[in-house]
């Protein structure tokens, strides 16, 4: 009888075992292919973007590379099923400088583009983007204070539009160099301009290789202002920005 009993506690682990490794098999197929889960730590793409986001990206929209894969093993180059970004997408990629970090910017040059940035306005390929000011970005600093920062809107020539920040009249990345995208790579920027390393600081991003796209930012499915971690469920209700949850991304 105790023999019985232990054969039957040892099959009943087993069948656990099994069931844990098919479930964490199944997560891995799903986040190489399908969807992975991203935060956002750093405010670069404030407005659209907030720190304390959760947002989903997709993993097929570009096709997969082996930066589709969790830590990118060098099975393979180039793309397989690969798909076209286009101009306005917000991406996730792994930073070119290291091939290991990942970011997230918003595409604004395909191949052969000439970018610039010429007293905070966006000009592609020798003409301005058109950028209208709207109302007020509003935030508050750690202390409590309101802080009111100039919110723009432009809209690229596909007809995408989104938000921008100007924290900073004629700041660093205000006025650059004309950047000429090479073949194959992309121009990404951050939407809060005087707060994003990005491509304009080739020492840190610069073009973007089409292998390093990992994928497109499609939903935010969480958000927190930064109170609360995602596990500390008990402080939800004081700290979850309920207006953004399911919040796609634009």
């Amino acid at each position: 009888m105790s023999e019985q009993a232990n054969t039957g506690r040892g099959g009943a682990i087993g069948e656990n075992i099994r069931t844990i490794g098919y479930a964490l098999l199944i997560a891995l197929i799903i986040r190489a292919f399908f969807f992975q889960p991203f935060n956002i730590p750093s405010s670069s793409m404030v407005p659209t973007l907030l720190v304390g986001d959760y947002l989903f990206v997709s993993k097929y929209s570009y096709g997969y590379s082996k930066h589709s894969l969790p830590f990118s093993p060098p099975i393979f180059d180039g793309r397989i099923l690969a798909r076209q970004p286009h101009r306005g997408d917000v991406v996730v990629f792994k930073k070119p400088t290291d091939n290991r970090t990942d970011f997230i910017k918003r595409l604004i040059g395909l191949p052969g583009d000439r970018i610039q940035m010429k007293d905070g306005v966006l000009y592609l390929n020798g003409t301005a983007v058109p950028k209208v000011r709207i109302e007020d970005f509003v935030e508050r600093d750690e202390f409590g204070s309101v802080i009111r920062v100039p919110q723009y809107r432009e809209t690229l020539p596909n007809g995408v539009t989104y938000t921008t920040l100007d924290f900073q009249q004629n700041g660093d990345l205000d006025n650059t160099d004309v950047y000429v995208v090479p073949p194959g790579h992309y121009f990404m920027m951050g939407d809060n301009r005087d707060n994003s390393m990005d491509s304009r600081v080739p020492s840190v991003v610069g073009y973007v290789p089409f292998e390093n796209l990992v994928g497109k930012a499609e939903i935010i499915f969480f958000s927190t202002d930064g109170s609360a971690h995602f596990w500390e469920f008990w402080r939800w209700p004081s700290s979850i920005r309920w207006n953004r949850i399911f919040m796609w991304v634009d």
